[in-house]
This record gives structure tokens, C-alpha cells and sequence, in this order.
């Protein structure tokens, strides 16, 4: 389901746009900056230090989680099992990845609109609110 991004939703982003908005991507840096509160999964916050090329760029990417006030929410039992149920449900039929179910159970459990450019990465879970970035 996609919903119109409302300025002060809460959102959850996913690695893409955040890695857009790091990388001076105009439209990204200006949606974080008009979200009333920036979250995002765990997960999300592995893949994006994953993508550090070396110890400068992983601290420039925390100081950029901190300049934006990220908040980091915890995968819980809850959300861990709604991910398995995800995977369970659509890993064959729709190419359900580990990260996307548990990025989508945070943004379900914790009752937020996920903000992502791979929107058909998200497709198949229900309930899920989405706000699909755009690359301009």
C-alpha cells in the first residue's frame, strides 16, 4: 500500500535514501529534513555502515546519522518473528529478503510509514505503509 508523504510523518527510511541523502542527493537530504522524526531499523543501520569504503567514511556516516538525529530501533522478538512469518510467506513468491522483511516488520510493529526508492522490494507485505522515493 503507498501512501502520500504528509510533511511531520513519522518515518522509517530505508538504506537507499539514506545513502542518496549522504551522498548530497538534494530531494533526499530535503526529505529527511521535512520528516517530523527520522527512524530507522537496525538493519538498516548495518547495511548503511557496511557501505563504508574506510574509517573516515564510517565516521562521516555516524556523524550523518547524528546531524539528522536518526533514531535506531531495535529488532525485538516481536519484530523477529513478524520477519519469519515475511520470509516464510513471500521468499518464494516474491524474492522476500532476510533485511527487507525484518526493515518491514520494525516499520509494521512500530506503526510507521516506511520511505523507500525499492518500494518492489516491499510489495508483497500487507499493511505495510510506504512512501516511495523518487531519484530526481
Amino acid at each position: 500500500m503507498c501512501v502520500v508523504f504528509v510533511r511531520g510523518d513519522n518515518l522509517i527510511f530505508d538504506s537507499d535514501v539514506l545513502i542518496w541523502a549522504f551522498r548530497g542527493k538534494e530531494s533526499a537530504s530535503n526529505l529527511l529534513l521535512s520528516a517530523e522524526s527520522i527512524s530507522i531499523s537496525a538493519v538498516t543501520y548495518m547495511e548503511f555502515m557496511q557501505g563504508a569504503l574506510n574509517k573516515m567514511e564510517l565516521f562521516q556516516i555516524k556523524k550523518f546519522l547524528n546531524v539528522f538525529n536518526v533514531k535506531i530501533l531495535d529488532i525485538t522478538p516481536e519484530i523477529t518473528h513478524l520477519a519469519m512469518l515475511y520470509v516464510e510467506s513471500y521468499a518464494l513468491s516474491n524474492s522476500m529478503q532476510l533485511a527487507d522483511a525484518l526493515i518491514a516488520a520494525t516499520s509494521i510493529t512500530n506503526n510507521e510509514t516506511l520511505c523507500t526508492a525499492n518500494g518492489k522490494h516491499y510489495k508483497c507485505v500487507p499493511d505495510l505503509q510506504m512512501v516511495l522515493f523518487k531519484v530526481e
